[in-house]
């Protein structure tokens, strides 16, 4: 507890909160679509194929939204960009409750409420912002914990819209949405950490081959999480015929996990290396993944996801601790363009599943593809790193000691007792 109470006298403990508060309502809102995918798709008689669709309309949106968003931060201010975009999820959110009743006005509905999942860079930017390099692993695990809004939409969603019907459901979200603006407008103070630098600075990390290994990565961990989060409440439904609420109630239990562990992943990337962490979290979600294709049963399968759920939760974290650290002076547009690629990746399995189930009858070849993509990327980290450990970050992705580098013209030499000598 003592650390903690360091931790955050480090840096700004309200505006990490305030930036927690932000992403947590924003995530709930952003897969509140997939929550209610059940109810909707039941209600529109929905193929497959268009509920993968509607599902991945706001995870594409939000991807669409991410950069210039953070962009925006840059320059006007991150909180000021983040009580505008929850501004933008409230007009989406009232659209959905007084305007919605055809499939296509869902789809519309959806690419506004995609806003809410544009809310990620600007959230951790903002919230880690005042710590210290070695710090910002956890201050970003604590913001991007908000991605813990999966499990309120999922656990008090699907009875709402059992009792009440799916659009007094987004009514309800709307006043609910009202909490983080105040916190936000009230608590909330920009960090320090922004400089004025031109278009063309903000836009480099876009043209660099470590931001491209970076997206590719996301695309796993993030693109995963908000894939699988969407998708599940139809996966169980339609698998293994449970109510719609227990549906929803089954994919809360297993992103609970994820939630969790996003600070655990931040917290042991600060302590091992965020390179280290991710090598780990591939493994586990590539085993997962595989053995998903294949479900034994509601219990076996749910405990599965949770697993899987947790890796990706704690990959989030750890690819988050390298951001700062490649990018301190642009890490807001660094960490939006990742999440706009990564978030694009969350589009694909709700597609891919649907497809799979629609041509083959079964949900097995959208996990082996995902399997099979979380295997390359894989390769790639592991190339990527020998080249990151050599230039800006540590052994295994620590955090670089400055009186621990040593510069072309030095000379090292080890002494007798086997202690590291450094010379001009």
């Amino acid at each position: 507890m003592g650390n903690f109470k360091t931790f955050l006298k480090s840096g700004h403990a309200p505006t990490l909160f305030s930036a927690f508060l932000y992403f947590d309502f924003c995530f709930a809102i952003w897969v509140l679509n997939g929550a209610m995918a059940p109810f909707i798709s039941e209600e529109y008689h929905l193929s497959p194929s268009q509920k993968g669709f509607m599902i991945s309309v706001p995870i594409f949106a939000g991807a669409i939204f991410r950069f210039p968003l953070g962009l925006l931060g840059q320059y006007i201010g991150r909180k000021s960009a983040a009580i505008l975009s929850m501004l933008l999820v409230l007009t989406g959110l009232l659209y959905g409750y007084f305007m919605v009743d055809s499939f296509s006005e869902v789809l519309n509905m959806g690419v506004l409420l995609g806003i809410a999942g544009a809310s990620f860079g600007i959230a951790l930017s903002l919230g880690s912002g005042w710590f210290p390099p070695e710090k910002k692993g956890l201050a970003m695990g604590i913001a991007g914990a908000g991605n813990s809004g999966t499990v309120l939409t999922m656990l008090f969603a699907p009875p709402l819209a059992s009792r009440f019907g799916w659009q007094a459901v987004y009514g309800m979200a709307a006043i609910f949405m009202l909490l983080p603006i105040i916190v936000m407008a009230i608590f909330a103070k920009e960090p320090p950490d922004r400089e004025h630098q031109t278009l063309k600075q903000h836009l480099s990390c876009l043209f660099e081959r470590d931001g491209w290994t970076f997206n590719l990565i996301y695309i796993i961990t993030f693109g995963g999480f908000i894939g699988l989060a969407n998708f599940l409440p139809t996966y169980f439904y339609d698998q293994f015929q449970v109510s719609k609420v227990e549906a929803g109630q089954l994919t809360m239990v297993a992103t609970l996990m994820g939630s969790a562990v996003r600070v655990v992943g931040g917290w042991a990337s600060d302590r091992w290396g965020g390179i280290n962490t991710l090598t780990a979290v591939f493994g586990i979600i590539i085993i997962t993944m595989l053995v998903a294709g294949f479900p034994i049963s509601v219990a076996a399968t749910t405990i599965l996801f949770a697993i899987c759920f947790a890796a990706l939760g704690a990959g989030n974290g750890a690819l988050f601790q390298l951001v700062p650290l490649r990018w301190p002076l642009a890490t807001a547009v660094a960490s939006s363009m990742i999440g706009e690629i990564g978030a694009l990746g969350g589009s694909f399995i709700p597609n891919a599943m649907g497809l799979s189930k629609q041509n083959t009858g079964s949900y097995m070849w959208g996990f082996v593809s995902f399997a099979f993509l979380a295997a390359i990327t894989f390769l790639v980290l592991r190339l990527a790193q020998l080249k990151w450990t050599k230039k800006w970050v540590g052994k295994g992705g620590k955090v670089k000691i400055k009186n621990e580098e040593t510069e072309p013209n030095e000379q090292i030499g080890i002494s007798l007792s086997g202690s590291t000598v450094l010379s001009k």
